[in-house]
């Protein structure tokens, strides 16, 4: 049987870990992040704003659990925002909430999302971008390039864990008891090879990623993601990692 190492976090690995098994193959959990819900923030003002961007499902359930909790009002005044979303996954996340969203882009990335919007909607409108302490800047830089101004909320944490496997997956790499890599964000690209030491995978290894922002953070390492799927989502991933480590006919 086919293996597949799992960096997501411990959290969210669940559904692909079992799309993985669903589809013959064995996963193998090691989660390269941690994802930890910030309380230092105050409820936004959205009366202020003209829109809000969300690049991730953490995203949305650190901010919206907040504002369920303490600000249901400001929970209410997001329902009536317009919102704008990466791709599916977050999409779907937000309507969990009763938060609908602006049509999706094309190719779920930060990219592409800013690309698919009237710049009409961004010159000079306030915006607020719900974001995680690595999130990546296109947006912001994007907004002001364009006349905007963007504010960021940091609702979470992306930190390394402690990765105490780390010697036992380095073993199992090396001795050919892993067939694929896959990751879910640059983080789990990055704390991952950390941990083993190198950017060095045996031949014959396939690499996935779940989408553009991911392979990019691979290409950054000189690697190369054998493996991505048409959808930027978790069942997504799972079933293009199936296909491509089925045995040929």
């Amino acid at each position: 049987m086919k293996t597949v190492l799992v960096t997501r976090t411990r959290h969210q690995a669940q559904p692909l870990m079992t799309a993985l098994e669903q589809a013959g193959l064995a996963p193998i959990l090691f989660p390269t992040i941690e994802i930890s819900c910030l309380n230092d923030w105050a409820p936004p003002d959205l009366k202020r704003v003209a829109g809000v961007f969300f690049t991730s499902v953490n995203a949305v359930q650190c901010l919206c659990e907040r504002l369920r909790r303490d600000a249901p009002a400001v929970l209410a005044e997001l329902r009536q925002s317009r919102v704008w979303a990466v791709g599916r996954a977050t999409a779907e996340a937000l309507a969990g909430y009763g938060v609908g969203t602006e049509p999706l882009p094309t190719v779920a990335d930060a990219v592409h999302l800013m690309a698919s919007i009237d710049p009409g909607r961004i010159i000079d409108q306030d915006l607020l971008f719900v974001r995680g302490s690595r999130s990546l800047g296109t947006i912001p830089s994007v907004i002001s390039e364009r006349g905007g101004r963007c504010t960021e909320l940091t609702v979470y944490e992306n930190r390394k864990p402690a990765l105490a496997d780390a010697e036992r997956i380095r073993r199992l790499l090396d001795s050919g008891g892993i067939d694929c890599l896959s990751f879910t964000s640059p983080s789990t690209v990055e704390h991952f090879f950390a941990a083993m030491g190198s950017h060095q995978i045996p031949e014959g290894v396939r690499i996935a990623a779940i989408g553009t922002t991911t392979a990019a953070a691979l290409s950054g390492l000189g690697l190369r993601a054998d493996i991505m799927p048409a959808v930027f989502d978790g069942p997504s991933l799972a079933q293009a990692i199936a296909e491509a480590l089925a045995p040929a006919l």
